[in-house]
C-alpha cells in the first residue's frame, strides 16, 4: 500500500519547505532525486516532475537496524512528490507493508515504529489546508 496525500500547494513550495517541516519532527534530509532531470541527462526524458526525498531519523534508524537488519531495504524513509490531476501528491511506502515484510516484531518495537511513521505522515500533511 502506498500512503498518499494530495494538496493544492505547488510542487515548488513543497520542495522549498520539506526540509524544515521534516526537522520539526526529527527527520533530516539526506538527499533528493529529481527524476525528470536525472533521466533527461541520461537520454531518457520523462514529462512528469517527480522528486524523491530521502529522510532520516537517526535514533529511529539505529533502533530499527539494531533490531531487524532486513528493514534496511526500506531506509532511508522516502517521500515522493509529483503532480497528478492538478494536485501535488506526496507518497511513501505504507507502514503496514513495512511491518508485514519483516518477521518477529515485538509490540514495543512496533509501537516505536508507529510513532516514527506518524511523524513522517505529519511531514506529508504539512500542506493540508
Amino acid at each position: 500500500m502506498i500512503y498518499t496525500v494530495y494538496t493544492d500547494t505547488s510542487i515548488e513550495t513543497i520542495k522549498n519547505q520539506i526540509e524544515p517541516h521534516a526537522k520539526e519532527v526529527g527527520f533530516g534530509l539526506l538527499n533528493k532525486y529529481e527524476f525528470k532531470k536525472i533521466l533527461h541527462d541520461k537520454g531518457y526524458p520523462i514529462k512528469k516532475e517527480i522528486t524523491v526525498f530521502e529522510l532520516c531519523n537517526p535514533p529511529g534508524a539505529q533502533q530499527a537496524l539494531s533490531q531487524i537488519a532486513a528493514i534496511s531495504v526500506y531506509l532511508p524513509c522516502r517521500i515522493s512528490l509529483y503532480e497528478e490531476n492538478g494536485k501535488s501528491v506526496l507518497a511513501t511506502i505504507g507502514f503496514e507493508d513495512i511491518m508485514g515484510a519483516v518477521e518477529d516484531i515485538d509490540e514495543q518495537f512496533k509501537a516505536f515504529m508507529t510513532i516514527l511513521f506518524e511523524n513522517l505522515k505529519r511531514v506529508m500533511h504539512s500542506w493540508d489546508h
